[in-house]
């Protein structure tokens, strides 16, 4: 099963260890788990907090059982989770794909690479707004694959933010 929902990078990689910590050893609802990520990490929704708890899933840090939403006592690393990330997040793989260790390419470049590859249904469920929000997606995988060592962001300063991969 791949994930499709990307919160923001955060500015270090230790947000992720603390947004572990946030989810309970003992199963909560849905609703508790995503309390307890507002109070902790200061997540400004409910809807952030959501995407929060279903993103460590994808990460393997977070698990829902018959119970509800609990951690998981596999230990945040940046390899593990970029592993994750590559194999559990819909579109990871391909994005970094999609960069060039020696030709640096801007979150647009990228998203017009993976356009056709964008399912029909996710088109049709938002027909106005489907490329904005597939922009929005690769830049954020970007984010996220940069925190987690798979690319770096070359920036001269002039420009939109460019990647390459490591």
């Amino acid at each position: 099963m791949k994930f499709k929902l990307v919160p923001a990078a955060p500015d270090a990689f230790d947000f992720v260890e603390r947004a572990q910590r946030a989810v309970p050893l003992v199963p909560g609802t849905e609703d508790d788990c995503c309390a307890r990520l507002m109070d902790r990490l200061d997540l400004p929704s409910r809807d952030v907090a959501r995407t929060w708890l279903t993103f460590l899933r994808a990460l393997e840090l977070a698990e829902e059982t018959p119970s509800g939403f609990r951690r998981t006592d596999v230990d945040p690393t940046v390899t593990g989770c970029r592993a994750a990330l590559l194999d559990r997040v819909f579109a990871a793989e391909a994005v970094r794909d999609a960069l060039d260790t020696d030709d640096p390419r801007t979150a647009d470049d990228v998203f017009e690479t993976l356009r056709g590859s964008v399912p029909v249904w996710e088109r049709h469920k938002n027909p106005s707004r489907w490329e904005s929000i597939w922009r929005d997606r690769v830049g954020d995988l970007l984010s996220w694959l940069v925190l987690l060592e798979a690319a770096d962001r070359v920036d001269d300063g002039d420009g939109p933010a460019r990647f390459v991969r490591r």
